[in-house]
């Protein structure tokens, strides 16, 4: 009986920080860009930290500071460069500040020190890259534009949901057993499915964007949301954890969150600029 309790007493946490989360982080989008701003900001710390945090079980050190610094410093700049409130070329200071990877190294007297190099730059890389690269979805048309963001979210969770339902019901065969045994083709397909048909409704209500660039963005979606995912639960399983981190009760860390995010990111700016 205290199990079932339990078990219930979970799910009411998980859902209520979801909803709860859910309606802070649209709030944030939709509200302007600052407030927009400031929600990424935050993401992009906390995720960088939690990278660190999560390789240092391997006895792995990176330079916590400098990518902090580093990840911030390419946010915060291609931020004000699409709003043009700085000149592009100022984005260039981002590069002798990766350098300072090498020299600091030399003074920090750490085992692994070229191991320790990478992963520093792999933590900016691996997330403060992808949120960086979100302004420029928030700036498609020269000024902040809620619309292809906030849609990229609802299609990240329709895929997510129909994921989980499709491959509940009808899950036989597995899409990635070796680093995800519990994900199949037919969560797959229905994640696919349930992000297309929202894509459709998204060009009916958000017209910034036409209906193959939302169909599109939703295919996307299906595919390096997942890639993602599967590349998250390498990184952990690689590092014998379970979850990222605990910041979120009930639904893990920044990276557990977002894996699928920074994933299609990329894949969907270079969509939207080429097409």
């Amino acid at each position: 009986m205290s199990k079932h309790i339990s078990t219930f007493s979970n799910l009411q946490q998980r859902t209520i920080i979801g909803v709860l989360g859910a309606a802070v982080f649209i709030g944030g989008i939709w509200f302007n860009e600052w407030t927009y701003f400031l929600l990424f900001l935050g993401l992009t710390l906390l995720g960088i930290a939690e990278f660190y945090r999560l390789v240092r079980v391997q006895g792995i050190r990176p330079n916590r500071g400098l990518g902090l610094g580093l990840g911030a410093l390419f946010f915060v700049s291609v931020f004000l460069i699409e709003k043009d409130l700085m000149p592009g070329e100022l984005l260039y200071l981002s590069l002798p500040v990766l350098f300072l990877a090498f020299i600091l190294e030399l003074y920090r007297k750490q085992p692994q020190p070229f191991t320790n190099i990478a992963f520093t730059w792999m933590g900016v890389v691996y997330v403060a890259g992808p949120f960086g690269l979100l302004h420029l979805l928030g700036f498609l048309k020269g000024t902040y534009d809620w619309q292809p963001i906030l849609g990229v979210m609802l299609l990240i969770w329709a895929s997510d949901i129909g994921g989980y339902i499709f491959g509940k019901s009808f899950g036989k065969h597995k899409l990635f057993e070796r680093i995800s045994p519990g994900k199949t083709w037919e969560g797959w397909a229905g994640g696919t499915l349930l992000a297309m048909a929202v894509g459709y409704v998204l060009s009916l209500f958000f017209t910034d964007l036409a209906l193959y660039q939302w169909i599109g963005i939703a295919l996307l979606v299906a595919v390096f949301g997942v890639l993602g995912d599967l590349t998250e639960s390498l990184l952990k399983r690689s590092l014998g954890v379970k979850d990222s981190g605990t910041l979120l009760p009930g639904h893990g860390g920044i990276l557990d969150r977002f894996d699928s995010l920074l994933m299609a990111i990329p894949f969907i700016v270079a969509f939207l600029k080429i097409f």
